[in-house]
């Protein structure tokens, strides 16, 4: 039955928020290849971004050359982004939390997050989102409530169990990609990392085939307009 399943339609983009620059070899693309490959096999059309190999401006703004930075590769990227109606955003755990790339690259996605769609909703509207994290310490489900919630709130749908991960045993020891580390093999993170995949898959295809999300109810300008949608001020 599972052949039956085809995502033609759809696009995803994968952020890797490692700290390694390219080529060196990078534990969170490992796992990225494999929701890759799942998605790939059904159609989607998929693509990697290496963060850390761009020259992204902090900041909170959609274009920091507006602001004092002397360059800004972001607005490219967020172009990039924008066509895609699967977002991943992926990396490894240090000091317990996520990357400071990834914390970059939040910050960034919130900062064009006030943008509009066609519909005039806010702009990650019909869009949905997950993530993948590794590392050798504990911390996945802090990171990934850390990213799910911080996707949501500038827009993006999160559909059930959208995230997985992998951590190797505490302190110093082998990574996800290194020989007898057991990653690859690990059953509980392939059942999630497949899950994830296919349940991002299944939730962009409702909305993008049902055109998103009604706009009823959810449109700044109605809202500035004077539109309340039923909300009743008790005063």
């Amino acid at each position: 039955m599972g052949d039956d399943y085809r995502f033609d339609d759809l696009r995803a983009m994968y952020v890797n928020c490692t700290l390694k620059p390219s080529p060196e070899k990078s534990n969170t693309e490992g796992l990225i290849d494999r929701s890759r490959a799942v998605m790939e096999k059904r159609g989607v059309t998929t693509e990697l971004i290496r963060a850390v190999d761009e020259d992204i401006a902090p900041g909170v703004q959609p274009d920091m050359t507006e602001h004092g930075a002397a360059t800004d590769a972001w607005p490219g990227l967020y172009r990039r982004i924008l066509e895609a109606d699967i977002l991943v955003l992926a990396g490894p755990i240090w000091l317990g939390d996520n990357s400071s790339v990834m914390k970059r690259v939040i910050e960034r996605l919130y900062s064009c997050s006030g943008e509009l769609n066609d519909a005039g909703q806010y702009v990650y509207y019909g869009k949905v989102g997950g993530c993948l994290i590794t590392g050798n310490e504990d911390g996945i489900k802090h990171c990934a409530m850390d990213v799910l919630y911080s996707l949501q709130h500038i827009g993006y749908t999160i559909p059930p169990q959208s995230d997985a991960g992998w951590i190797g045993e505490a302190g110093p020891g082998p990574s996800y990609l290194d020989e007898g580390s057991g990653g690859p093999d690990n059953d509980f993170t392939n059942r999630n990392t497949t899950f994830a995949a296919w349940n991002l898959m299944h939730m962009a295809a409702m909305l993008k085939r049902s055109g998103g999300i009604p706009a009823y109810g959810n449109k700044p300008s109605d809202w500035a307009s004077g539109e309340r949608y039923g909300f009743e001020n008790p005063e």
